[in-house]
């Protein structure tokens, strides 16, 4: 028999901040620009929510990538290149989420109906310690204060291991891990919900997959939305997801359903 559900942990950039995950993407571009090398949006976005030093070693590892690093620099990259790139990283990004930290529309709404069900609200992320203490005082003025965030540099590994949904986990008291909801909007956080053992759920409009700030996915024609939205479903679902929703104000309909169904 199932356990009834105890907690929800919800990722930040994407899921309950900054719609479209645009802050950190704005970052990968530039630092790999002030190199000389001219990176796209997808590569920047592809390993999003992984830790941000792991997030910059895949990208410069990607063979476009360092090919054109070998023709700028006349070498190969190297893990001290991917260093420095962290080092600058950091304080760039925190100059972007002073920017970037607005909450996604619904999110209130979904975490009061998340503690009307009893639920505890645990939160999990790509950003290093030293960056949430820009989000978080910014979203708990807002009025959003998950019961815990737990880093990146919380733990040995970050996403997709499964271990920062662990000490989520365990800083809120609750298990079996069956009964946690993850929500996640990146193909990694979705990988670390499942490889956690949880109930896991993708975002498909608010997130980095599709994006796009909330004007111009709704400034899309309807139809080309919805064709986007319905490609990144199918991603998510073959990666695990046990459900996609467009954003996070779609997830106390969810949480409804799945508790009548226990």
């Amino acid at each position: 028999m199932k356990s009834p559900l105890q907690a929800v942990i919800l990722d930040w950039a994407g899921t309950t901040v900054d719609y479209g995950s645009r802050a950190p993407t704005e970052v990968f571009l530039e630092i790999f620009r002030r190199r000389g090398v001219e990176i796209t949006v997808a590569e920047a976005r592809g390993p999003m929510g992984m830790a941000k030093r792991a997030h910059i070693s895949t990208v410069i590892s990607l063979p476009r990538v360092a090919q054109l690093w070998q023709s700028v620099h006349g070498r190969p990259p190297v893990d001290s290149d991917v260093q420095a790139m962290y080092e600058e990283f950091l304080p760039l990004q925190q100059e972007t989420l002073a920017r970037g930290s607005d909450l996604i529309p619904g999110t209130l709404e979904a975490i009061a109906e998340c503690r009307r069900l009893g639920l505890k609200i645990g939160s999990t992320t790509g950003y290093t310690r030293a960056l949430m203490e820009v989000v978080a005082p910014l979203a708990a003025q807002s009025g959003y204060k998950p019961d815990c965030i737990i880093c990146s540099d919380d733990v040995s590994a970050g996403r997709p291991a499964p271990w920062m949904n662990f000490h989520a986990a365990e800083r809120l008291n609750v298990f079996p891990m069956d009964a946690v909801v993850v929500v996640d909007d990146t193909p990694v956080g979705i990988l670390a919900g499942r490889n956690a053992g949880c109930i896991t759920v993708g975002v498909s409009q608010s997130g980095n997959a599709l994006g796009l700030s909330l004007a111009e996915a709704e400034s899309l024609p309807p139809a080309e939305l919805q064709a986007r939205l319905q490609a990144i479903e199918r991603e998510f679902t073959e990666l695990g997801a046990h459900y996609v929703l467009r954003s996070v104000a779609e997830l106390p309909a969810l949480l409804r359903r799945l508790i009548d169904g226990l």
